[in-house]
């Protein structure tokens, strides 16, 4: 009885402390950085969700806007209580957990977006042709944004766990992977020839080591 008593207290505070990150996290790695974008290049750097549908990167961005619906409507049906979450992960050192993830991965949000600079976008755009960015975080992975992306969600997650909020990190992994392998790759291969070839040698995809692109294919 007394954990249920508990769980009605904190459930609803975790999910609304979800939320409020989620807020947190579209004005700092969206909105700011947007207005950043507009001031030092004069466009926004948000592009449109591009290809016919059906095709890789149309799919790519439906999953990722699905992946956000369902991240944020998770900890909504917490609070609402209109969802139960899954009561093995719901507890103090999963909620802890969250949290270190959700900043961890918020810093590396923002600190792969600063080091690109005037490079930042979100999508792509095939008439463009933007600066290779190596440095910083992308002396260790290719997609640092996309790797902190997934400590973010995973962490919203772990704050308020139920199916729905799972479900977003699943619909993102997907996202990312569509996204990545069959459209910004192939995309950066065609831009950036030779040198993107040999940084993708030798700097894994999402994790060091991991996912580096030889002359055999990836491995």
């Amino acid at each position: 009885m007394a954990c249920v008593l508990l769980r009605r207290h904190l459930g609803p505070a975790t999910a609304g402390l979800a939320l409020a990150l989620w807020a947190w996290f579209g004005v700092l790695a969206v909105v700011v950085r947007v207005l950043l974008q507009r001031r030092q290049t004069g466009t926004t750097g948000l592009r449109s969700i591009s290809g016919r549908p059906g095709s890789p990167e149309w799919l790519g961005g439906i999953a990722f806007l699905c992946s956000i619906a369902l991240g944020v409507g998770g900890p909504l049906l917490d609070v609402t209580g209109a969802l139960d979450p899954i009561g093995g992960l719901d507890g103090t050192g999963a909620h802890v957990a969250g949290l270190v993830l959700y900043a961890l991965g918020l810093a590396g949000v923002v600190w792969s977006q600063r080091v690109m600079g005037s490079s930042w976008r979100i999508g792509v755009d095939e008439t463009e042709r933007t600066a290779l960015v190596t440095g910083g975080p992308f002396e260790f992975v290719r997609n640092p944004i996309f790797t902190s992306m997934t400590a973010v969600w995973l962490g919203l997650a772990l704050l308020s766990p139920s199916a729905v909020s799972l479900a977003s990190v699943l619909l993102l992994l997907v996202s990312i992977e569509l996204q990545t392998r069959l459209v910004e790759e192939p995309y950066l291969l065609r831009t950036q020839g030779e040198p993107y070839a040999a940084y993708a040698g030798r700097v894994g995809r999402f994790l060091p080591g991991i996912g580096t692109v030889g002359t055999r294919g990836t491995r």
